[in-house]
């Protein structure tokens, strides 16, 4: 699982083994250590989307049904956006995490083929 943040954008991608787990009920757990703490990242299934911030983890929820559909189709992402005080908004998106089309040097096996191979 990849996390990034941007001000109040939470983007999360998912292997493909990953969101095999989601789809079967199964929660997706990262961490990240700093000197003196740990930042834990979470994605599960529940009742609607919504995303936390508690005790340093980040928790993002799925809807069961949107998480269904998105694991057993070519759908690449899941989003929302959840409106906070003053006017302000989070904006979740968790999607599918693709090999890429040029050689790097991370560890890609376990990621979805990339949709625009045949373009190459």
């Amino acid at each position: 699982m990849k996390l990034r943040i941007k001000g109040n954008t939470i983007r999360i991608r998912l292997s493909e083994p990953e969101v095999s787990r989601l789809a079967t009920g199964e929660q997706v757990v990262e961490q990240t250590q700093f000197p003196g703490a740990t930042l834990l990242y979470k994605v599960h299934v529940a009742g609607s989307m919504r995303a936390d911030f508690v005790d340093g983890a980040i928790t993002v929820q799925l809807a069961k049904e949107e998480v269904d559909q998105w694991a057993n189709t070519d759908q690449v992402s899941i989003s929302q956006e959840i409106a906070l005080q003053n006017a302000n908004k989070l904006s979740i998106l968790v999607e599918k995490d693709f090999k890429c089309l040029t050689r790097r040097p991370e560890e890609e096996a376990d990621l979805f083929p990339n949709p625009n191979k045949h373009h190459c």
